[in-house]
């Protein structure tokens, strides 16, 4: 694998096959720290900041594909990843495998499919939430998790929310790119069917991690994942919501553990 310059990264572990995350909207690569820990003493693990997270850069525009090539563009077809994706991330992932198939050896999904789910009323809520905050009258953290507590009730919610406002010289920022997830929303929660003209079913191993309290992977939505990601296989965590390498962590890497060494 090459070395990430453009999106940025932790790299941790420094021997092993490579395993690259991709986390969810509203997330960071960091949020993969704990699954990552578990892993670097047998692989080379890469946490990525996608676009308009984190630390990596912001566009005019959310685009799964611009996006999906951003992450392609850290890889090479000489050093093969396991590339791993949660919700949105799942679905780079995916675009990532489809579009490239020679840099990803194997695929990990996490609960999501390759389906268009609608764009979401309480992702639109905490955007609007977040955007509403007067950040210049924000003295320290707990000003804005006060703020937030009624449009954000659940504190886990709000806990992982508030991880991307940073305070920076005197001043605090939201560090995610809050305009443009607001205004392309649609996008985020959709699946680019209309875009992949021309494209193959990816032909490699696919892991797909469903938590059993989500809604994300249906029985439905089994021809859309049949259909693109032929040769899968798919895990239902007990007690796990959408959530899963959060809410079962020591589970989701013994499972991805041994898809990764065994296949």
């Amino acid at each position: 694998m090459t070395e990430p310059a453009t999106l940025h990264h932790t790299a941790l572990g420094d021997h092993g096959s490579p395993i690259v995350f991709c986390h969810g909207l509203f997330g960071q690569g960091r949020n993969w720290t704990q699954i990552g820990k578990a892993l670097a003493g047998d692989h080379r693990v890469t946490l990525l900041d996608l676009p308009h997270h984190g630390r990596s850069p912001w566009a005019p525009h959310f685009d799964f594909l611009a996006i999906a090539d951003s992450v392609a563009d850290l890889l090479s077809a000489d050093d093969p990843v396991t590339l791993v994706g949660h919700s949105m991330g799942g679905k780079v992932a995916m675009l990532v495998a489809l579009r490239h198939p020679s840099l990803v050896d194997r695929l990990c999904v996490v609960d999501v499919s390759p389906v268009d789910y609608g764009a979401g009323s309480e992702f639109a809520a905490y955007i609007a939430a977040m955007q509403e905050l007067d950040l210049a009258a924000l003295e320290q953290r707990a000003d804005a998790d006060a703020a937030l507590t009624e449009a954000v009730p659940h504190p886990t919610v709000r806990g992982f929310l508030l991880q991307n406002l940073r305070r920076e010289h005197d001043g605090w920022r939201w560090q995610v790119n809050l305009d443009v997830l607001g205004s392309d929303l649609a996008k985020v929660s959709g699946w680019p069917e209309d875009e992949l003209d021309g494209v193959s079913p990816y032909p490699g191993r696919v892991l797909w991690m469903a938590g059993a309290r989500s809604s994300y992977v249906q029985d439905d939505y089994a021809a859309a994942m049949d259909r693109w990601f032929p040769r899968n296989r798919r895990v239902v965590v007990k007690d796990a919501g959408h959530w899963v390498h959060s809410e079962q962590p020591e589970v989701f890497v013994e499972v991805l553990r041994r898809f990764v060494e065994n296949g």
